[in-house]
């Protein structure tokens, strides 16, 4: 699988995070509302910033995929990750759709068409033939994203990592539908 940074939508862009970024993802783990669903209980929001670096570093040498940084092409500010991931579900290898945004860039569609970016990126070079995203059943901005970015809620009550989640799908087959 060649993943490769530097991917471009109309007002984004992508590249590997690195350490550097650190810093402005704090506005991120900073934030109680956006981080409502993807806290890590006990970390404090350095120590969240730290280990979700950490994980992402280990993601890209172990050629798992990770998180990229988004770019907003007119200002160059960093607003957020989204990326391709290779996942575990019941014992089988997926590839997810992940996106987290600062939320002062929510509701303006950067998610769904980095979401949308990262599905054509994956179906194009032939990572799947299914894509996932993983989503908690009371995440209902993430849920509209997966909806918009052509997928469709597959299983209601999914196991992940000890916890219970919606599990959207889109296939090869209804994404080259959509693109038609």
């Amino acid at each position: 699988m060649l993943y490769i940074d530097g991917l471009e939508s109309p007002r984004l862009t992508t590249r590997f995070l690195t350490m550097a970024d650190a810093p402005a993802w704090m506005e991120y783990c900073s934030d109680p509302v956006a981080t409502r669903f993807t806290a890590i209980p006990d970390k404090t929001a350095e120590e969240m910033v730290q280990f979700l670096f950490e994980v992402t570093m280990k993601r890209y040498e172990e050629k798992r995929l990770g998180a990229q940084a988004l770019i907003l092409k007119d200002t160059g500010e960093f607003i957020g990750k989204c990326g391709l991931f290779l996942q575990e579900l019941n014992g089988e290898p997926v590839i997810e759709i992940g996106y987290h945004l600062l939320r002062r860039f929510w509701g303006k569609g950067y998610a769904v068409e980095a979401a949308q970016l990262f599905r054509d990126y994956g179906f194009e070079n032939n990572f799947a033939d299914s894509i996932y995203s993983i989503i908690d059943p009371q995440n209902e901005l993430s849920q509209k994203v997966a909806l918009r970015n052509g997928m469709r809620l597959v299983d209601t009550d999914k196991e992940f990592r000890g916890n219970r989640y919606h599990l959207y799908r889109i296939t090869r087959e209804e994404w080259e539908a959509l693109k038609s």
